[in-house]
């Protein structure tokens, strides 16, 4: 009798038909939703929620690998379940690093067990940028005895198009603002998503705008308030997270691009060699090159999972430097590709370019390269 698959296994199962379909929606802009219903029906939606709230409580590593089999295939799903996991990995969380209601988070989980229901943080404005760099948000929550009322407009709301949740960043409209996240149902009379997604890389992946307007939302919906000043530094345990499922998410990608240069270099002989590319020692030592970064950011990841898993204690400036090393890595190890195909790499028929244009939104997510670098020559320097 065969054991049954892995959650890893599952995944690369899945990842071969999303796979055959990321290059068209990439070329569409168009966004994957037969992907999350593939994942709905293998049970991969409610991985990271805590089984205390019905979910499945997989650790971070198994996490890990699920994301980057996913991004093998199709980056812009994964970083969609990432998303989805980091939400559902909150809900557990012991206060004051959690404060989501019980009731709530368990509703959440069951609607992702009984189908395609996803929850993501809307935190990014067009004035604002990135809260990781500081400053009040513009979007308003307003106390009223009906619930808050919920005003702003997001940027960059990675998967809106299949949200049903949003976790929304917002100020409260007191005379001395508190900031936290609201807990708002997609859909709801005052939403409305706006089509602006035209990226170069991770096009599928539905990163619209998301405007609010007056949107009425229980008082239990309020899910972590504090001070502006409570929010700096940001919650270690978030950044180690995310590192693992980011530097996992583009280490799939540079994996893939890795793998169609292995098998163009064997196919591709140039009359004037009259061997396979593969044959030339430039070519397997800057391939030697690429493997060393791959192992690289695995090994890394791996070793930051762990020591998650194992609760370890957690360094925010250490795990910001291996999200900044990992997604680095990725960029460089699909660049070196590129450059021992020439045109090849760059025709629209082949997916290398895909992947460089993809690879490349590594860079974007927070902590970016500045400010972990930033933190970590101040940690450095004691100050």
């Amino acid at each position: 009798m065969n054991a049954p698959l892995t959650w890893e296994q599952t995944a690369r199962t899945l990842a071969v038909e999303f796979a055959s379909r990321a290059a068209a929606h990439d070329a569409e802009g168009s966004f994957p939703f037969e992907n999350f219903e593939a994942l709905h029906q293998a049970g991969l939606l409610t991985l990271a929620a805590p089984q205390t709230l019905g979910g499945q409580g997989a650790t971070l590593a198994q996490l890990g690998a699920v994301i980057g089999a996913v991004g093998y295939a199709c980056p812009a799903t994964a970083l969609v379940l990432t998303m989805q996991y980091m939400q559902h990995r909150s809900m557990g969380r012991a206060p004051p690093a959690r404060s989501w209601p019980e009731p709530l988070a368990r509703k959440l989980v069951a609607e992702a067990a009984a189908g395609v229901s996803l929850v993501n943080a809307l935190r990014v404005e067009p004035e604002l940028g990135s809260p990781a760099r500081g400053g009040l948000p513009a979007t308003v929550a307003r106390h009223t005895p009906q619930g808050w009322r919920i005003s702003g407009h997001k940027v960059y709301s990675t998967g809106s198009p299949i949200l049903r949740w949003y976790s929304v960043w917002a100020r409260t409209d007191e005379a001395v603002p508190r900031v936290g996240n609201f807990l708002v149902q997609a859909g709801l009379p005052g939403t409305r998503i706006v089509e602006t997604w035209d990226h170069l890389g991770l096009r599928a992946s539905g990163s619209h705008d998301v405007v609010l307007d007056d949107v009425l939302i229980p008082h239990d919906h309020a899910l972590d308030l504090r001070a502006p000043a409570d929010w700096v530094g940001g919650e270690p345990w978030l950044q180690v997270e995310m590192a693992v499922m980011l530097g996992a998410l583009y280490t799939g990608v540079a994996q893939a691009a890795r793998d169609w240069l292995v098998r163009f270099l064997h196919e591709r002989k140039p009359a004037s060699l009259g061997a396979a590319l593969a044959t030339l020692p430039r070519a397997q030592e800057a391939l030697g090159h690429i493997e060393a970064l791959l192992l690289t950011n695995q090994r890394l990841v791996a070793s930051l999972a762990r020591d998650a898993d194992e609760g370890a204690p957690l360094s925010a400036v250490h795990s910001g430097l291996i999200k900044s090393i990992t997604t680095g890595n990725a960029v460089q190890a699909v660049e070196q590709a590129l450059a021992l195909t020439s045109n090849h790499g760059l025709a629209r028929k082949n997916p290398l370019e895909r992947h460089l244009r993809d690879v490349l939104c590594g860079r974007i997510h927070t902590p970016q390269d500045d400010s972990a670098r930033v933190a970590a020559g101040r940690l450095a320097l004691g100050l």
